[in-house]
């Protein structure tokens, strides 16, 4: 095992949520201003995951007045304070599985 290898381990949180493409996701985010922190929700539908191990991402797309909002998310980032799912069924074309 070479020295990264040592570092991402560390680094990866213990229990990452398992969801898939189509499903719905309300992910914490702490967000830093200045001196203050607080935690934003972003909420919508999982679109994309790539990666694997201490690279994995995923991408949430939701609708924000008629306008598509997509943002991406490393899973193991320290930023991340929640993720809750709920199961969907979505109909739409361009999920990235």
């Amino acid at each position: 095992m070479n020295i990264i290898d040592v570092i991402e381990k560390e680094q990866m949180k213990k229990a990452s949520p398992q969801f898939s493409v189509g499903d719905q996701v309300d992910v914490s985010v702490k967000i830093v201003e200045g001196d203050k922190e607080r935690i934003q929700v972003f909420g919508g539908v999982v679109i994309a995951k790539n990666g694997g191990g201490f690279k994995e991402t995923f991408a949430v797309r939701r609708i924000v007045q008629g306008e598509g909002v997509e943002r991406v998310f490393p899973i193991h980032s320290p930023k991340i304070v929640d993720i809750k799912i709920r199961p969907g069924k979505t109909c739409k074309a361009l999920l990235y599985a």
